[in-house]
């Protein structure tokens, strides 16, 4: 197309994001009417308009109007406006989400030939088009690895109630693009839209009670039942298709690379809630889901299965599998009668099977003991139906359901284990002083612990004895072991692979989970010397001390035999979890990101020398001051030598939503993640260093020292931050928000390093100040540049030329855009004290400033984001919508804290705190 073309195109995609908001806003102004009266439109759109103003041109007249406006509202009022706001926001939520899907098919029709950049085609051409011969395609996809991994991390603020609803707006919406439909079907769809919004008005945003572990479990395979189940196998399909295309010397059958896990009932850190009981319970749930999606593709598969032998060949191995499952199972009420119809009879021996699959009552014979054995008798099937060219059915049906269960299995996903090392640490010091080893185990130094960890492990004779009675906590900690055991043996071997240790700080911390497996089977010395271990201890690098000590405890570690003959002898593979969370708390954004770059490196060089590779997991939150950003940008923001043993990314709270409740969008991330994979990849097989890399490393070590020390002084070191913090954000209400089974904190304690990093940066979007993805980085990058031309020029050419280093600088003006300190000055007036807050806000102000200021010349910008307008764009469109919430909030917030402190209370008060927290976290898609 021309360029003309194609910037009318975008406008006129553009406009119909726009119709579709205006469409739902005057629903929503219906259901306003209807519920409310004119009375409450009227409020609502007298608030919007004067919000829109001040975002026009800030008049101070008009502030202090829409301050009184807002103040003097009726309480009843009031809860319908925040409503309102927060209810409109999920639907224009649901109107970008769409255009996302609408923009990418408008692309596809459009651009006949040409393929869209950053599609799974469009990689596959480069790699022919630079003469990537076949066999290193083949290897390239050996090598390539990426599970995602679904955390219960408490910051999915929308109850499963809500997503359904949003879920079949989204749907309805979608017909609205049909050019074939009639008048009356464009009414009747509007009057099913309008039904829908006041359903979602009259339905609770907020939940009663805390979600159980279950509940989260629940809803976490909400996104495998609705799209992932159907789209993880359409991406493989898609890169199929591709290689044969443009590889055509054989049928490609690509590796299973891409998966996702969970974490959601096997992270017991800082959660009593999970007990062993409990990850046994989640992983018969992931079981059932699994087993019923196989049974429905069968089910459905039956329409179209009716060829005939009278008209058909149909294989022997079919006749004679038909033959076994009628001398195992007999006549089963279900089965096929019409016998002229083989694969009707086979396919319902098959869902009999499924259906007995895990009954330990029913014989070896009558169901599947093995995703493996119900694989063989699909590719049975397959092999016939092909034979007699019927390729539609055996790719739509068969050949798809094969992929499901090699990504699935009986599992349907690797859950992860995690508990904290002074657990772990806690459990071992009894256990060894009730067999009279050692006293005390947690005063011993750190060598002596190995030394003493290093002999357990090399005695066959266990420490723990039944006849022994232990603490609770004691208990707990060995029946977690046991039931991954029992549960590898129930659910099959790759259930669960990961046991990880959060705050790992020592190599003690890791050999005390391998002495763990030893006692309950999971690490054995067979007869040969050899050792047998079904689960790998995983450290979890948190701090910034933590990252600069993991290569020497890596190094301590793999130097040790009996903790090196746990790694599986074929691939000696080791994986390791680094925190972006806890990292960005403890240093602050700039030298988080600094010092997981330098840990990255240091811990893979540390393995190479003793031939291990490593597997790095990134524990990245949702929001910028967590390390979130795009999947596909962050697999390609790793340094290229680290990928070699695959990775694996968290996705969590609002994530979860945005990326997978609708299929297009999520077939568009993981198509965009597999996309980064293979160029990952194929840049590790020649990595290019930039000659200047080495001086930008430096200079890159200089700001994050002076970094961390401004962060730092701030929030370790002023004493007046954490009463600024703790008074100025919504910290104590969001805890009242029901959103997970977690307490905010890990101990019941009020200091800095006990509070978990997710309410931490929930509090900061809240207040739209946004602090942790974007404080110290202006006096970072400044302390280097000075006014000096030169060194701008300088950090301009590491924009330029260095992906770390744009990156970084990128997700920083993201932060900025969001950040608002107009709004976020209203929050001090919740400080008890006005000086500190005065005071710190300043401190705060000056370093925004700063901030902006050094990355705009960095960029050569006029303005934040004007690298990316579409978000630019976005996030001014959605300010003046999320302002009224925000100083609504500071007036409840105002309210009910004054009721607190005579021990009096609300709950039509809080109600409407924890609506504004909603409403706002809709308003910037953020929570924590």
């Amino acid at each position: 197309m021309i360029e003309s073309e194609i910037v009318q195109q975008k406008q006129s995609t553009n406009n119909l994001l726009r119709r579709d908001i205006r469409f739902l806003g005057h629903i929503l102004g219906e259901v306003l009417v209807h519920q409310g009266g004119n009375d409450l439109l009227d409020v609502v759109e007298r608030i919007r308009e004067m919000s829109k103003s001040l975002r026009a041109h800030y008049v101070v007249e008009i502030y202090d109007e829409f301050k009184k406006t807002i103040s003097s509202l009726d309480p009843e009022i009031r809860h319908q406006v925040i409503r309102a706001f927060a209810i409109y926001f999920q639907l224009v939520n649901i109107a970008e989400q769409n255009h996302r899907i609408r923009r990418k098919r408008d692309y596809e029709r459009s651009s006949g030939e040409s393929v869209q950049p950053g599609s799974i085609e469009s990689i596959v051409q480069e790699l022919k088009n630079t003469n990537i011969p076949y066999a290193e395609v083949q290897e390239i996809l050996k090598s390539i690895s990426l599970e995602l991994v679904m955390t219960a991390h408490p910051t999915e603020a929308m109850r499963r109630a809500v997503l359904d609803i949003n879920l079949r707006i989204s749907e309805d919406m979608m017909k609205l693009d049909n050019p074939n439909l009639t008048y009356r079907e464009r009414e009747q769809l509007r009057e099913k839209l309008l039904g829908e919004v006041l359903n979602l008005w009259q339905t609770d945003e907020l939940r009663d009670r805390k979600p159980t572990v279950i509940d989260e479990v629940r809803n976490g395979l909400y996104y495998f039942d609705e799209t992932l189940f159907d789209v993880l196998p359409e991406v493989y399909h898609e890169l199929e298709r591709c290689l044969n295309k443009y590889y055509p010397e054989d049928k490609w059958h690509v590796p299973s690379f891409l998966k996702f896990g969970s974490w959601i009932g096997g992270d017991r850190d800082g959660n009593p809630s999970v007990k062993a009981n409990v990850t046994w319970e989640t992983l018969g749930l992931h079981r059932q889901l699994a087993l019923q999606k196989y049974e429905e593709v069968l089910r459905e598969s039956l329409a179209h299965m009716s060829f005939s032998k009278n008209i058909v060949n149909v294989s022997e191995a079919l006749i004679d599998s038909i033959q076994s499952d009628r001398e195992a199972m007999g006549n089963i009420q279900d089965v096929w009668r019409n016998e002229k119809e083989p694969y009707r009879i086979k396919t319902t021996y098959m869902i009999e099977k499924i259906h007995n699959t895990g009954n330990a009552n029913v014989s070896a014979a009558q169901k599947y003991n093995s995703p493996e054995e119900f694989i063989q008798d699909l590719q049975v099937m397959e092999a016939s139906l092909r034979a007699h060219f019927a390729d539609y059915v055996a790719d739509k049906y068969i050949k798809k359901l094969i992929r499901q269960v090699e990504l699935f299995g009986f599992h349907l996903a690797a859950l992860d284990i995690r508990q904290h090392s002074k657990e772990h640490e806690n459990a071992m010091t009894e256990i060894l002083a009730k067999m009279g080893i050692t006293p005390d185990y947690s005063k011993l130094s750190e060598d002596e612990k190995i030394s003493l960890l290093t002999n357990v492990l090399n005695d066959p004779r266990p420490i723990t004895s039944t006849y022994l009675d232990y603490t609770e906590g004691t208990k707990e900690c060995l029946d977690v072991y046991r039931t991954v055991g029992k549960a590898q043996k129930e659910f099959g071997r790759n259930c669960i692979n990961s046991y990880l240790i959060s705050m790992t700080q020592g190599a003690s911390d890791m050999l005390e989970v391998v002495v763990f497996a030893k006692e309950a089977g999971l690490y054995r010395r067979e007869s040969d010397g050899t050792v047998t271990s079904t689960v790998q201890s995983v450290p979890l690098f948190e701090t910034i001390d933590d990252l600069h000590a993991a290569p020497g405890i890596m190094s301590t570690l793999l130097a040790i035999p009996a903790y090196r003959l746990s790694l599986d002898p074929e691939t000696q593979m080791h994986e390791i979890m680094l925190g972006y969370s806890d990292s960005n708390k403890d240093g602050g954004v700039i030298t988080a990101n600094w010092e997981l770059r330098m840990a990255l490196q240091d811990i893979t060089e540390a393995a190479k020398k003793f031939g291990v590779k490593l597997k790095f997991f990134h524990g990245r939150g949702g929001a910028l001051g967590r390390g979130g950003m795009p999947l596909n940008r962050s697999i390609l923001a790793q340094p290229v030598e680290t990928l070699g043993g695959g990775i694996k990314i968290t996705e969590q709270g609002e994530v979860l939503s945005s990326r997978y409740s609708l299929q297009g969008i999520a077939y568009r991330s993981l198509e965009q993640a597999t996309f980064a994979l293979i160029t990952a990849s194929k840049l590790s097989r020649s990595p290019q260093r930039h000659p200047l890399e080495d001086k930008w490393e430096n200079i890159m070590r200089g700001i994050s020292e002076q970094a961390q020390t401004k962060y730092q002084d701030l929030i370790f070191r002023d004493e007046d931050f954490l009463t600024f913090f703790k008074e100025s954000t919504p910290l104590p209400e969001i805890g009242e928000l029901n959103i997970g089974s977690r307490p905010s904190k890990r101990k019941n304690s009020d200091k800095f390093e006990d509070l978990r990093a997710i309410p931490w940066v929930f509090s900061w979007t809240q207040t739209r100040y946004l602090l942790p993805a974007w404080y110290a980085a202006g006096t970072g990058l400044q302390s280097f540049a000075q006014g000096n031309e030169s060194n701008l020029a300088v950090l301009k050419e590491m924009y330029e030329d260095w992906s770390f280093f744009r990156t970084m600088i990128d997700n920083l003006q993201m932060a900025l855009a969001k950040a608002d300190l107009l709004i976020a000055k209203e929050y001090g007036s919740l400080v008890k004290e006005s000086a500190i807050a005065e005071r710190i806000f300043n401190l705060i102000k000056d370093e925004y400033e700063l901030t902006s200021s050094i990355i705009l010349q960095i960029t050569g910008q006029q303005e934040i984001l004007d690298n990316v307008p579409v978000i630019q764009e976005s996030i001014k469109l959605r300010n003046p919508y999320v302002d009224p919430l925000s100083y609504m909030q500071v007036e409840l917030l105002t309210e009910l804290r004054a009721l607190r402190e005579n021990n009096e209370d609300d709950a039509i008060l809080l109600r409407e705190v924890l609506l504004t927290i909603n409403g706002i976290a809709a308003g910037l898609r953020n929570t924590g």
